[in-house]
């Protein structure tokens, strides 16, 4: 373990580095602290949305979070970061630092976090010596000042010898802009920035309505898929993203409940963008008990909500559980498209060291479809995130299923397709069935489709499953739930 003057060392060789900003990336500020001084309500603030976990507890941010904030028209990337605590030999507190640290080698200027309500701490102090010898510019925030008198009390954190101080309140935005100003104005404007303010003026384009039989088979993809790694806690979700994204991003160990807030990382691959985020381990409402476990599931449901792609994984050494189903049924009925990963395939195969014979990676298919029945159109991939085996097949089906997930049917190829269903096939009592005149695709993300018929009742489920499959049988859709809707074909004015 490193003493706080060997951090000190290791942060001051950096700083003498000659490392300039690479053209193009925008401009970085990174938030440090001890514990719970209030960097996450800070973040928030900066960045607009409730993007870390905040709360009373010490410790809640681990990993480094990613925002965007901007002021005058200039964008600023914001880390927050975990709460250090120089010389702790704890195993999470030391990857907190680790985690830290790479913040503060790519920040451009850095505020430095302490609680205006308490007194000065030996952490503060040591911690100001260490980021002072870093040689950034760097800020002092003494938080949680909401009056005059408050603000009178916390003078004592100027002995920390910082030059730019600011009495701010996080919680109630109180000169938090002033704050930023200044460390922008800290940071030179580059040239990309310069050639980004005159490019802000779109051009006019001409009229986008087109007829509905000239759409294209698949709608615009977005420029960036987003990637929710989901899961039951301790499944390898962490590992896989550091070995996907070719970073350590993300604390991994083996203390299950490691990842809180949703960590993400960007990745550019053959010309594609991916954005990968780790979510915390969705666990039961009655095993959590920690607020900060409480918030990290809300968080977790919500950052799922907005990807496009959900990579379920399972751990191979315990097969597929009740849980990991109620996980998937959570991306199932959100409507994000899924791919089942299994990981940990090298501990049943190649690397067992329990005497029992491999896992029959067929039979173990064949057990994972049974208990996650209702995901029959997601691909499944066996991998290994801690050696890396198969990773790269994850980039493979993400880039088909999202594709799948964005495509469109024209209306007349849906009802030339659907004079060829035969519906007696379906087994639905009498009474339930309807007559079908026409289908048609409205939406895309997930791909939503139009049933008109000649009531105006819900469709029974075994002809929502019959057409269903027989959608994708002519058209595919891998990967992505498909919603079906019914409509009169006439409504009578009463």
């Amino acid at each position: 373990m490193r003493t706080a003057a060997q951090i000190g060392l290791i942060l001051q060789k950096t700083a003498i580095k000659k490392r300039k900003r690479k053209s193009g990336a925008e401009p970085t500020l990174a938030i440090v602290g001890r514990p719970n001084v209030g960097k996450s309500t800070l973040f928030n603030r900066l960045v607009g949305s409730r993007r870390s976990i905040v709360g009373d507890e010490p410790g809640i941010t681990r990993d480094r979070i990613y925002g965007e904030a901007q002021w005058n028209g200039r964008k600023i990337r914001v880390v927050d970061t975990g709460g250090i605590v120089p010389d702790d030999k704890e195993l999470i507190p030391s990857e907190i630092y680790t985690q830290a640290k790479v913040a503060l080698e790519e920040a451009d200027a850095i505020i430095m976090v302490v609680d205006g309500r308490t007194s000065l701490t030996a952490t503060d102090i040591e911690l100001s010596r260490i980021l002072m010898r870093g040689g950034k510019a760097l800020f002092l925030a003494v938080n949680k000042i909401d009056s005059p008198k408050q603000q009178a009390e916390a003078e004592e954190f100027r002995e920390l010898g910082i030059r730019n101080v600011y009495f701010v309140s996080a919680e109630h935005s109180s000169n938090v802009a002033e704050l930023l100003e200044a460390a922008m104005s800290a940071i030179p404007i580059s040239s990309t920035e310069s050639n980004e303010e005159a490019e802000e003026f779109p051009v006019e384009t001409a009229s986008d309505e087109a007829p509905a039989e000239s759409v294209d088979e698949r709608s615009a993809m977005p420029d960036e898929i987003k990637i929710a790694i989901i899961g039951r806690p301790n499944v390898g979700k962490s590992t896989l993203l550091n070995r996907l994204t070719g970073t350590s991003r993300a604390i991994v160990s083996p203390i299950a409940g490691t990842t809180r807030d949703a960590v993400d990382e960007l990745v550019q691959k053959d010309g594609k963008k991916y954005r990968f985020i780790d979510t915390a381990g969705i666990r039961r409402k009655g095993k959590t008990r920690l607020m900060a476990e409480k918030l990290s599931v809300v968080m977790a449901r919500k950052h799922l909500e907005s990807a496009d792609v959900a990579l379920l994984i399972v751990d191979a050494t315990e097969g597929v559980t009740g849980s990991d189903a109620t996980i998937g049924g959570y991306a199932h009925e959100s409507g994000r498209s899924v791919i089942i990963v299994i990981n940990k395939w090298d501990l049943v195969t190649s690397a067992r060291t329990d005497g029992k014979p491999p896992a029959d990676r067929e039979a173990f298919e064949e057990q994972a479809r049974r208990a996650l029945k209702f995901l029959n159109y997601a691909p499944i991939v066996f991998v290994s995130a801690a050696s890396g085996k198969n990773a790269d097949k994850i980039f493979t089906q993400v880039e088909i299923v999202a594709k799948e997930r964005f495509k469109r049917i024209t209306t007349g190829q849906m009802n030339r397709f659907l004079k060829h269903v035969d519906f007696e096939r379906a087994s639905v009592p009498m009474s339930k069935r309807v007559k079908i005149y026409y289908l048609t695709q409205t939406n895309v993300a997930p791909p939503t489709f139009i049933l008109f018929v000649d009531r105006d009742v819900d469709l029974h489920f075994s002809y929502q499953r019959f057409l269903e499959n027989q959608i994708r049988e002519a058209f595919g859709f891998t990967g992505t739930p498909i919603w079906i809707k019914t409509r009169p074909k006439e409504r009578k004015d009463k």
